[in-house]
């Protein structure tokens, strides 16, 4: 088990985690520090807990965007999906009405030869 020290507003934390992560949970203590350097430029010391709510919904609030974006894309992929297959199928008719006029002139063609 992995183990990693951060430090977040001046207090020093102990976490562990899984072999190989110790690397993710600094960067991720990076983004909570920086929000906390961020309210603190904005609102002065207000308190640890304060302040780590407060970072916390932030970053869970640029999480929820990211969702709803990642939301928006998956539905604006589908929505050109269906158009996509729809535009096959009107091509597919479209080709398969060629191809039966180009059948139906070749048999008239055909015929048109065998009185030649």
């Amino acid at each position: 088990m992995g183990q990693v020290s951060i430090t977040l507003n001046g207090r020093t934390y102990r976490l562990e985690c899984d072999d190989g992560e110790e690397e993710h949970l600094l960067k991720l203590a990076e983004t909570v520090g920086e929000q906390i350097e961020s309210l603190k430029g904005k609102f002065g010391q207000i308190g640890d807990d304060r302040l780590m709510l407060m970072a916390g919904l932030m970053i869970a609030d640029e999480l929820a965007e990211a969702r709803r974006k990642l939301n928006d894309i998956a539905q604006d992929r589908a929505s050109a999906d269906e158009l996509v297959q729809s535009a096959q199928e009107e091509m597919a008719g479209r080709i398969a009405a060629a191809a039966e006029r180009i059948e139906a002139l070749n048999t008239v063609l055909g015929a048109d030869e065998g009185k030649s």
